[in-house]
This record gives structure tokens, sequence and C-alpha cells, in this order.
């Protein structure tokens, strides 16, 4: 069966485009051009990705991720010409999870399509049990159950907080985590505004685990934004 995407976008060129790039990859395309409509066909199609623009005639995009995270955890990729951060960083603190610009190309979008779906298929292979769930990526292994971290045959030592920081990332590979998601999660809610904590304890991180930590092959910046964990090797878009 194919995967269900919701497009809800007032755009018609950008409807007719997204329709079919992605009906030509095999996804099965449903459209909304208002915030309502979106969220009612959300409910009724449940689909298993919807692309989202901010701007819409009867809501704006916020308001509608908002409305949708009350009862659902579809992904919702942003896809908007506002290129400011904070629009992003709003956005993906309202549960989104990706933000790609206007105008993209077609290998990006699908590419990251590909990357949402990747991370929903390793969650669902999870067991229930996450907490005793190992954690592979590339030449990173994290065994949880006895708190060992790997890099291919070498062991890792890492802090406490670079631990916490690393399971965070690597349960949530290929999602972009805000800097007050990743605050929130390892300090504690009374500590969202106090970015510098993130930099200062990723950099160390990146020493530990990154061959050439200046050019990472795991853990990417999102400017302005946030972090985010590869959850492939390959050439990243």
């Amino acid at each position: 069966m194919p995967s269900k995407i919701l497009l809800i976008d007032d755009e018609k060129p950008i409807l007719r485009f997204l329709n079919v790039l992605l009906s030509s990859h095999d996804y099965q395309i449903f459209e909304a051009q208002t915030g309502q409509e979106g969220l009612r066909l959300a409910a009724i199609e449940q689909p298993d990705l919807i692309l989202l623009d901010i701007g819409l005639p009867d809501m704006d995009g916020f308001t509608l991720l908002g409305h949708l995270r009350e009862w659902s955890s579809i992904p919702v990729m942003i896809i908007s010409a506002r290129q400011g951060e904070m629009e992003k960083v709003r956005a993906l603190d309202l549960g989104a999870d990706d933000y790609l610009t206007k105008p993209f190309g077609s290998s990006e979008l699908l590419a990251r399509i590909r990357v949402i779906f990747r991370r929903l298929k390793q969650q669902y292979n999870r067991p229930e049990d996450l907490s005793e769930q190992e954690l592979n990526i590339g030449e990173i292994r994290v065994d949880p159950v006895a708190r060992l971290v790997h890099r291919g045959d070498s062991l890792i030592h890492l802090t406490p907080i670079e631990y916490k920081m690393l399971l965070l990332l690597m349960r949530n590979a290929g999602k972009i985590l805000t800097h007050r998601q990743i605050l929130a999660e390892i300090w504690g809610a009374n500590y969202v505004e106090h970015a510098q904590y993130v930099r200062v304890y990723m950099g160390q991180l990146r020493q530990k685990i990154e061959s050439d930590p200046a050019n990472p092959d795991y853990i990417f910046t999102e400017t302005g934004v946030g972090y985010r964990f590869t959850t492939t090797l390959e050439p990243q878009c």
C-alpha cells in the first residue's frame, strides 16, 4: 500500500507540482487549500505525512500545527517561503518534524521525505521498552543497558550529560531538535533559554564521536535552530 501524503497549501501551482512529483514516486496524495480542510482530511484519511505551508487563508500553519498536535503525532514537514530562524524554531518547537524553505528542488524534497519515513520505520520496529533498545548508526553503537558507547571497536567515554545528549539525538535520528527541545529534555524546563549549554556540550560530544569534528558525519547543525543526527552515512542533502 502506498504511503499517504496530505498537502496543505493554498498555492495551486505548488499543489500541482507536488501532486505530479509525489504521485510519480508512488505516494498517494490528498490536497487541502485551507487549514480547516487540512485538519478534516488529517482526521479522516490519517496520512503518513503532512506537507504544510505557513500562509493559509483561514489560519496560519502554526495554529494548525498546534491543533493537530493536540490529538495526532502524524509527521509534519513545513514547506514555506519564510526563511527566518524564528519561524523555523517556532514550527519545530510546536512539533514539526522538518522545515523546507521555498523554492526547493525535487531531489531535496524527496530525500527529506525518505528520511522521515526511514525514521518512522525504525520507530515501528523498536520494542516497546526503548530504554533497553541498542542504537546503531554508522560506526556509533550505544548500549543503554550497559551505558556503553562505541565507535567501531573503540570504547568512547562520555560524561553523563554527553551520554544523555547522544541518546536523545540518536533516538530522534533524522529529526531536527531545537535548542529549547534539547535543553528541556537534558536540563529541564527552567533552562530553555540557555542555548550556550547546548553549544558547549555538543562541541564536546562531536570531539569524541566524530572523526573530523569540523566536518561531521553524524551531528549536523541547523543554523540558528538546533541539531540533527543523521540516519545514514549517505551524502546529506
